[in-house]
């Protein structure tokens, strides 16, 4: 199941941050939860044993150790489902997708290299590219469901969050893939699959400020366009 909280976070900040620079600097502490910075390399002065075990792992798989590969699946899989789910729709069809991901992930993991290409950025790539191909391929049309998605009580809601109370997820889902197609897949890889900027940066082969700027166009837009639907 996908978790939306995150991408909620993001959008009644925007409502909340009329000011572009605050809200820049509201958005990069959305993502500081342990499932956010999983697998992350980015630089960082402090010793961090998983980044460390991870890129063990990845040595390993390259040199072809499968049980390697195997822990990497472990690691990703879920960030993985979650981009796929959200760009098709179909509980199903994501499971496929990603399944085939990490099937041409390793394939292809003995030519993997860290230059420029975070491991869960690359495999992200890889599962983009895919969700490409199965609408250039088919021209399916978006299958939007209706998971049912728990949110956490709060109290005293602010109008911004109040106004996001009455938001389905298939009108999250509609909005968020009438975006540009950098922008959806940026809020995706942000907010969904919970990429660092850095990550982000590298499966869109943008520059970090430029991933700043998308994620921050990208929920003005959402926040607005959610605003309009629901009054």
């Amino acid at each position: 199941m996908v978790e939306f909280g995150r991408l909620r976070q993001a959008v009644a900040l925007a409502g909340m941050q009329p000011d572009d620079g605050s809200l820049l600097a509201a958005l990069a502490h959305v993502d500081r939860s342990p499932s956010s910075t999983r697998g992350s390399h980015s630089p960082d002065p402090t010793p961090d044993p998983e980044a460390d075990r991870l890129r063990a792992l990845v040595e390993l798989a390259v040199d072809g150790d499968a049980e390697a590969f195997g822990q990497l699946y472990d690691h990703y899989v879920t960030g993985i489902y979650r981009f796929v789910y959200y760009r098709v729709g179909s509980a199903q069809l994501a499971e496929d997708i990603t399944s085939e991901t990490f099937v041409r992930g390793l394939r292809a993991i003995s030519r993997f290299s860290w230059q420029g290409k975070d491991f869960g950025a690359w495999l992200t790539t890889i599962a983009r590219n895919l969700v490409t191909d199965h609408y250039k391929s088919s021209r399916a049309r978006l299958e939007i469901v209706s998971d049912s998605v728990p949110e956490s009580p709060r109290t005293a809601p602010s109008p911004e969050e109040e106004v996001l109370s009455l938001v389905s997820n298939e009108m999250l889902f509609t909005a968020v893939n009438q975006l540009p197609t950098e922008q959806r897949d940026c809020v995706l890889m942000r907010f969904i699959q919970g990429l660092s900027i850095a990550q982000t940066a590298a499966a869109l082969g943008r520059s970090e400020g430029a991933i700043k700027q998308l994620q921050l166009r990208a929920v003005r837009s959402l926040a607005k366009n959610i605003s309009e639907d629901v009054r």
